[in-house]
C-alpha cells in the first residue's frame, strides 16, 4: 500500500548523530526517526552530521566568486562542452515542462572519473571528469565538500536501510560509482517568480537530495497539497526523498514536490543529488512488492531515468536530440510525473 504524507506544517528535524554510534541500538533508534520523517513528510532537516562549517563556508565563498565573474569567462566552462554533463549552466539553459526558461545559473560537478575509466570509455551518460574552472581554491573547496557530503549520504543510506528492515549495508552494492551531482546554484533576486511545472514544482530524479541553502525561498508540498515554507536552519541540511527511493519503497517513501518561489534576496543553493549506480535496476523491494506497487512502479534503470529527465530540460541536450545525435532511453518518462504534486494532478511520475 502506498503512503500519503501527513498535513505537516513544518519540516521535522532529525539529529543523525546516532547513526555514527558503535551501538547498534542507538543506530536503530535514530534510523526509526529518519524513517518516520521520510514517510510523514519526505522532507526534513538533518543535524548532527559531520560536514564541517569550514567545508560549508569554503564552498559558499568559492561559489560567490565564480558567479560574480564576467559572463564570457564563465562560458569557457559551458556544460555543453563537457562529455559528462559538468560545468557552467547559464541562465536560460534549462527549459522545463512548461517551456519557460529558468532564471537561475549553476555549476554542475560530480564524482571525478578519468577519461579512461571503463564506464566513461563506454559512453555512459553523466559519468566522467569534472570541468574545473581556473579559479584559485575552487577545486579543493568544491571537491572537499563533495566528499564530505557524499559520506553523509552513505550514512543516511545506512539509516534508511535499517528503517526499512534491511541489512545496514544493503544499498552499498549500488554506490560504487554513482552519477551523484553536486550543483552550485545562484538565484538572482526575482520578485516576479511564479510556480511552473518542472522548474517550480518538481521532485528530484535520484534517491535523495542533501541541500544546503543560504536564504529562504524553498517551499514543500504537504500531504494535503498545501505549500509549506522550508527556511534554512543554521548548521542543518535539508534532505528530501527522490524518485528512486519512492520506487524502491513502493511509494512508502514519497518523492516530495518542492519549488523555489520569489527570491527576495540573492540566494545560493547547493544540492547533492545522491544517486545509485547508473545501471541499477530499481523496483519495489520484496517487503513493498504488493500487486498495487508492482503495477504502479515497473522496473526502471536509475541512470536512464536520470539522463532522460536531464536531456528533456537542458537546451544543449534537446538540440542534440533534434539533430538526431542523441536518443532517449526506451521507456523514458515525461517531466513532472513522480511525487505528491503528480498525484494531485492525476499523473504518474516527475522531473
Amino acid at each position: 500500500m502506498t503512503h500519503t504524507h501527513t498535513r505537516f506544517q513544518h519540516l521535522p528535524i532529525v539529529d543523525v548523530a546516532g547513526l555514527y554510534s558503535d551501538d547498534l541500538a542507538q543506530r536503530l533508534s535514530t534510523a526509526q526517526e529518519l524513517g518516520r520523517a521520510a514517510r510523514d513528510a519526505g522532507f526534513f532537516y538533518v543535524t548532527g552530521h559531520r560536514v564541517s562549517s569550514e567545508q560549508r563556508g569554503a564552498l559558499v565563498n568559492q561559489a560567490k566568486r565564480f558567479f560574480a565573474a564576467e559572463s564570457g569567462w564563465k562560458m569557457r566552462y559551458y556544460i555543453g562542452h563537457s562529455i559528462s554533463h559538468r560545468g557552467y549552466v547559464p541562465e536560460g539553459e534549462e527549459v522545463f515542462a512548461s517551456g519557460k526558461r529558468d532564471r537561475k545559473e549553476a555549476f554542475d560537478t560530480g564524482r571525478e572519473l578519468p577519461s579512461d575509466d571503463p564506464d566513461v570509455v563506454a559512453g555512459t551518460p553523466m559519468l566522467g571528469p569534472n570541468n574545473w574552472p581556473d579559479q584559485a581554491g575552487f577545486r579543493d573547496a568544491v571537491g572537499g565538500y563533495y566528499d564530505a557530503a557524499f559520506e553523509l549520504g552513505q550514512t543516511l543510506f545506512r539509516g534508511f536501510s535499517l528503517a526499512l528492515g534491511l541489512d545496514e549495508d544493503h544499498f552499498e552494492a549500488y554506490l560504487k560509482k554513482p552519477p551523484s551531482q553536486l550543483r552550485l546554484i545562484h538565484y538572482p533576486v526575482d520578485l516576479s517568480a511564479e510556480d511552473r511545472p518542472g522548474i517550480g514544482a518538481h521532485t528530484d530524479y535520484e534517491c535523495f537530495t542533501i541541500l544546503m541553502p543560504t536564504a529562504p525561498g524553498l517551499e514543500v508540498m504537504n500531504g494535503a497539497g498545501e505549500w509549506i515554507d522550508a527556511p534554512p536552519v543554521e548548521g542543518a541540511f535539508v534532505v528530501n526523498i527522490g524518485d528512486m527511493l519512492e520506487v524502491w519503497t513502493g511509494g512508502a517513501y514519497v518523492a516530495t514536490s518542492h519549488r523555489v518561489r520569489k527570491v527576495k534576496e540573492e540566494r545560493y543553493s547547493f544540492p547533492l543529488f545522491f544517486a545509485c549506480d547508473y545501471h541499477t535496476v530499481v523496483a519495489p523491494l520484496p517487503a513493498f512488492a504488493t500487486p498495487e506497487s508492482l503495477e504502479k512502479y515497473p522496473p526502471v534503470c536509475a541512470g536512464d531515468h536520470l539522463f532522460a529527465q536531464t536531456a528533456q530540460s537542458f537546451t544543449y541536450l534537446k538540440e542534440k536530440m533534434e539533430r538526431g545525435e542523441l536518443v532517449l532511453p526506451d521507456g523514458s518518462r515525461a517531466l513532472a510525473s513522480f511525487g505528491q504534486q503528480a498525484r494531485y494532478a492525476g499523473v504518474a511520475s516527475d522531473l
